[in-house]
């Protein structure tokens, strides 16, 4: 058995009448079981005014367990600054695809209770640390769970730049951008690019090109502990963007450089002990079942 929890933050997507509802049934039955809850003041005010409503950060700071209700969305902004801290993050499913969500919204009290009293499996997920670098100054930086992507911004066009790992030239490229993914975000926006699909406990990223002009460029696995540089043409007519999860974008001019590097901050996931990856990729993907 693992540590129980005894302090609990609630997380979820505002003004979604299904979160709302689960939110509800969530902090109901917490408070009724004893354990110590707060709410992320955005969704707060929905469920009502006897809640103890504090900001991301203090949940951060006081709870021990994060239970994020929504989409792999809410799962990833949560994570993105949960993941300076100590605390365990769940999620309850009211997405579409859900990877990152194990619990069902209807009946997760048997599940949630065996997690709440220390039986659950633990696994953490790396970040991307990414940089925009003009004239030898930062001018941006933000963290990933899932992926940082360079392109063109509004309207999609053919981008220049290079890509080097750990300071060596690997190619000059010719595409509409360039994904650059860990493990936890290969089954999201880089797996519809083309990459493949990386276990969450490898040491390792992925490189997707973009709709390359070449069809010798393929997507490329590097170790984690590489520092990958884009160098963005001067040639380019337009100002790009950095996209980190598709949710913060770091403006991006031609010439400026891009350094991305695994953070020093980790995800610590808690999922219920029946958990499998390869059942949750076999749901998910509809992969087929077992023949004998």
């Amino acid at each position: 058995m693992s540590k129980a929890f005894h302090t609990i933050g609630l997380i979820g997507k505002p003004h979604h009448i299904g979160t709302h509802n689960t939110l509800k049934q969530l902090h109901h039955w917490l408070t009724q079981n004893g354990y110590d809850v707060y709410v992320e003041e955005r969704v707060s005010a929905e469920i009502g005014a006897h809640v103890k409503s504090v900001d991301l950060l203090q949940i951060g700071e006081y709870c021990d367990l994060a239970i994020v209700v929504g989409g792999d969305g809410n799962m990833l902004g949560a994570a993105r600054v949960l993941a300076r801290f100590d605390i365990g993050v769940i999620g309850v499913n009211r997405g579409n695809l859900g990877f990152l969500t194990d619990l069902p919204p209807e009946g997760f009290e048997p599940a949630l209770t065996k997690v709440l009293e220390g039986d659950y499996k633990t696994e953490y997920r790396f970040l991307l640390e990414s940089e925009v670098h003009r004239h030898g100054n930062v001018k941006a930086s933000n963290t990933a769970v899932n992926e940082t992507v360079l392109h063109p911004g509004k309207i999609a066009h053919m981008i220049e730049f290079e890509v080097y790992i750990d300071d060596n030239f690997m190619y000059s490229q010719r595409a509409d951008g360039m994904i650059v993914s860990t493990p936890t975000g290969s089954t999201a926006y880089s797996l519809s690019a083309g990459g493949a699909i990386l276990t969450p406990n490898l040491e390792a990223l992925i490189l997707v090109p973009m709709f390359p002009h070449t069809l010798s460029c393929r997507p490329i696995v590097v170790d984690a502990c590489s520092t990958i540089k884009l160098v963005v043409s001067p040639d380019n007519d337009d100002a790009l963007e950095v996209s980190c999860d598709g949710h913060v974008t770091l403006a991006v001019l031609p010439g400026d450089e891009i350094i991305i590097r695994r953070s020093k901050e980790r995800l610590h996931l808690i999922h219920p002990t029946g958990y499998n990856y390869f059942n949750v990729l076999r749901s998910k993907l509809g992969w087929g079942s077992k023949l004998f």
